[in-house]
Parts: C-alpha cells; sequence; structure tokens
C-alpha cells in the first residue's frame, strides 16, 4: 500500500484491489474500535454515494502504513457500527458548526 499525503485537505491512499487495479481513495477518517485502528477511505472516483472501504489501519510509523482487510464478519460488524456512530457524530457537528 502506497500512502500519499498529496493536498492539505484530503490524506489520499492508494490501494491496490485483488485483481491489481489501483484506486486513489481519500481518507475519511481514522478511529478505533475494539482496542485497534481503522481506517475508512472513499474512492477519489465514486461520488458521495460512493462504497466505503475500511480496513484495519496499523501506523509503523515514520510514513509506513499497514491495511490490513478485515476478514471476521463480527469485526467487521463492530468497525462498520462504529463507523456509523462516527457519521452520526461529524453529521451532528456539521448541523451545529453552520448554524454558529
Amino acid at each position: 500500500m502506497n500512502n500519499d499525503f498529496e493536498n492539505e485537505e484530503n490524506d489520499t491512499i492508494t490501494i491496490t484491489l485483488e485483481d491489481d487495479t489501483e484506486l486513489v481513495c481519500d481518507v475519511i477518517t481514522i478511529f478505533p474500535c475494539q482496542g485497534k485502528n481503522y481506517i475508512a477511505l472513499l474512492p477519489q472516483n465514486a461520488g458521495e454515494e460512493g462504497e466505503v472501504f475500511l480496513y484495519e489501519f496499523i501506523n509503523k510509523g515514520n510514513d509506513d502504513i499497514d491495511l490490513v482487510n478485515i476478514e471476521d464478519d463480527d469485526e467487521f460488524d463492530a468497525v462498520s457500527d462504529a463507523f456509523d456512530e462516527w457519521l452520526d457524530t461529524a453529521e451532528f457537528d456539521d448541523i451545529f458548526d453552520g448554524e454558529e
């Protein structure tokens, strides 16, 4: 996995899919769940309704990271729920930020 920081607005990561297709993704967030860190990625060409990719995120230091597929269904469900909660909080914060 390449970790590219192309601009100040959105960090990007280029992931390689199983069919060797490379996909440039915006980093939505890195969030904790069950004692591990996870990352949510949105492909740049996907638009707002695109599929979000969730991976375990391991920061090895010096801009070296590993993204690990979530193989366990229970773990994936827990991570999806944690991401949904983060989304709900982010949307709630956006509503109140706009009113101030």
